[in-house]
């Protein structure tokens, strides 16, 4: 995934390096493409971060479901 996004900013900047536009036009376009760059992969990490609050619950909840029939179960025996 790393690769992916640095081969997609380098490409980025090469296309608008090469572009026919004034210096201070191209240094605009490199700007913008970093900060929408950078917003995409904020999104990426918010949304693995969520997932993974989701996982870490569901985890949690059936370790407690799991101890609760593991301690009647136990009780039941005694």
């Amino acid at each position: 995934m790393n690769k992916l996004l640095t081969g997609l900013a380098v490409g980025v900047v090469l296309g608008i390096l090469f572009a026919p536009d004034k210096g201070s036009a191209t240094r605009q376009k490199i700007a913008d493409q970093g900060r929408d760059i950078k917003d995409k992969f904020n999104d990426l990490v918010d949304d693995l971060m969520h997932k993974f609050d989701e996982t870490i619950d569901d985890v949690a909840e059936n370790a407690e479901e799991f101890a609760d029939k593991a301690k009647a179960t136990m009780a039941s025996k005694v």
